[in-house]
């Protein structure tokens, strides 16, 4: 019987795959379901899955949720193996600070989930939660923002994060009494994704007394130029694995040019290192990255997770992660679990082949 709180790893037999996943996966030589279990709901869930595949960088990974449809999800497959088999740009630092991430917990928790990452000086906040008051997020807001500037005073940064959860009205409703309420760090530093649309993200910024980053507008867009082109945004939040890879993610960068955050997708470690590997190689970096949340799960797909050390993650932990040998203290994927990601991996094989092919 499987234990709730340990990892759980299953190898896939690739020869039991159709053509299409042989042709995409040529160059990767294992691929691993894991599912792990979470310390708080996040995203509504309490266990995060995935694929793990080993190619000759070592791990990459890919682990689209599972509301995500074929297309959406493929790009995710093409950074997993991106990351597993093609050379990664020059980096220019040998290590990169990170945010503590606040769900939308009460604030006891979010106050313990600061004092246990007391290193990162930047707080980022889930608001908007469906079900939660307005008032919910203006409290939490305050405490981390309070706690914060009492660990590291006037260094403290706060920021939120509302996954498309208002209108413009509401956006512009919230953003003012949750700035207020981060007024002991000096506002906040950034409001990501407030409204669904990038007209809205535009309408919005030059409205908010607020910074605007831009996160699914960028990862799940069709064109994420469109941030660019209507001046929709003043960050952009990047995540490897939604934008096919640390290469095209570098790329991306450099075409919006806004200045960059790179982000976990509530990542294992492996996509952790991957985005550490990106934010390492980006020529500005002047924000905390979201990269600490390795920290959500009871245990990784490592025995030894990728955690930061001093509010920082190193560049050579990263490199030493991809690596590294899957935790031997696991149990194994239920098989209902290994065979819908056997299913999902042939269809999303096969979205990658005919995108090639129209090349």
């Amino acid at each position: 019987m499987t234990n709730d709180a340990r990892p759980r790893l299953t190898a896939l037999n690739l020869d039991a795959l159709n053509d299409d996943v042989r042709t995409v996966l040529r160059e990767i030589d294992e691929v691993v379901v894991y599912s792990l279990p979470m310390n708080i709901r996040f995203r509504g869930i309490t266990r995060r899955d995935g694929l793990l595949l080993w190619g000759r960088n070592g791990w990459g990974e890919a682990a689209p949720f599972w509301n995500y449809d074929t297309q959406e999800s493929s790009r995710w497959l093409r950074g997993g193996i991106t990351t597993a088999v093609e050379s990664f740009p020059q980096a220019v630092r040998s290590s990169v600070p990170v945010n503590v991430t606040i769900p939308a917990c009460d604030v006891d928790t979010a106050l313990k989930r600061v004092r246990a990452q007391a290193g990162c000086r930047t707080a980022k906040v889930k608001v908007a939660e469906a079900g939660q008051l307005g008032a919910e997020d203006i409290d939490r807001v305050r405490v981390v923002a309070t706690e914060l500037v009492r660990l590291h005073g006037s260094n403290a940064r706060v920021r939120i994060d509302a996954n498309a959860g208002w209108s413009v009205d509401e956006a512009l409703v919230m953003l003012r009494e949750l700035n207020l309420a981060a007024a002991p760090a000096g506002g906040l530093e950034y409001a990501e994704q407030p409204t669904l649309s990038v007209e809205e993200l535009a309408r919005l910024r030059h409205l908010s007394p607020v910074p605007i980053a831009a996160d699914e507008s960028v990862r799940r867009a069709a064109d994420p130029l469109r941030v660019r082109q209507l001046q929709a945004a003043d960050v952009a939040v990047l995540k490897v694995a939604p934008l096919g890879g640390i290469g095209a993610a570098y790329r991306l960068t450099g075409e919006l040019g806004l200045p960059p955050v790179v982000s976990s997708a509530l990542d294992s470690s492996v996509g952790i290192a991957a985005g550490v590997i990106l934010a390492a190689a980006l020529p500005n970096l002047n924000y905390a990255c979201g990269l600490n949340t390795a920290t959500m799960f009871t245990a990784d797909v490592l025995a030894d997770p990728f955690v930061a050390e001093g509010g920082v993650l190193s560049l050579e932990r990263a490199r030493a992660t991809l690596n590294s040998e899957l935790n031997p203290h696991s149990d194994r994927v239920d098989p209902d679990l290994v065979e819908a990601w056997g299913s999902r991996l042939e269809k999303m094989a096969l979205a990658i082949r005919k995108a090639d092919e129209t090349r």
